[in-house]
């Protein structure tokens, strides 16, 4: 299997992206619009795809913040018959050495800390370092989210040298959320509750996610000598 990374190209290209969004978050998600992808991208953002032959079967889509050596990753999506190939990984990947190329320090994006494979690659792969909370950030509405409150942890991904980190407390989550959601919905909610309650005691003690042990399921919480993030 040859999976090749490159940029968007061609409105057909951006539409694909624009299909994968509710493949991938449901039907009642609010996708990109191909369109605005693209024009992003003609103004200095990033919209890339992973293809095998001519299909798209991965891609990422990021653009400028306020801060022009920062971006923000926006979406990141593979396809479910993907899933496990390294194609996250490979997407994250392109968009480093893109962003590189064009003197861009830090990449930001936002996950759902109980999703254990996004937190596997975002912290432990990537080595990104979990920064925030946001409590229901894109409410409890649509399919994706199952009804419950749709928390998110704003990651950090330092592109030269990742700042030192230390453990000092660690918060466990289950290891099948998503499984979880679909067979016990208050348990879930209840979970969701729990995990907040505990990860945002140790982010207002000035902690930060440093580690994620995927055998586990368990967040360590730490120090770093990174600025906190309090942008958004």
């Amino acid at each position: 299997m040859t999976i090749q990374y490159r940029d968007l190209a061609g409105l057909a290209e951006f539409r694909a992206a624009q299909q994968m969004q509710q493949t991938v978050w449901g039907m009642d998600d609010q996708p990109d619009p191909a369109d605005l992808m693209m024009v992003v991208q003609s103004e200095g953002g990033i919209c890339a795809g992973a293809f095998q032959g001519d299909q798209l079967v991965g891609y990422v889509f990021g653009f400028a913040t306020r801060d022009p050596q920062v971006q923000h990753s926006h979406r990141l999506a593979v396809l479910p018959d993907w899933r496990g190939a390294g194609i996250g990984v490979g997407l994250k990947l392109y968009q480093r050495a893109w962003c590189q190329a064009r003197g861009i320090r830090i990449m930001r994006w936002t996950y759902d800390p109980l999703i254990t494979r996004n937190a596997h690659l975002n912290i432990a792969r990537l080595g990104g370092i979990g920064q925030r909370y946001l409590v229901n950030y894109y409410g409890a509405e649509g399919s994706y989210q199952g009804g419950i409150d749709s928390d998110r942890i704003v990651v950090e991904l330092h592109l030269t040298d990742r700042p030192a980190t230390t453990a000092q407390a660690r918060v466990s989550v289950p290891r099948d959320f998503s499984l979880l959601l679909r067979t016990d919905p208050d348990a879930a909610a209840q979970t969701r509750l729990q995990t907040r309650q505990a990860m945002t005691a140790l982010f207002d003690q000035g902690l930060v996610i440093t580690g994620f042990d995927a055998t586990t399921g368990s967040y360590d919480f730490g120090q770093t000598d990174a600025p906190v993030c309090h942008a958004g």
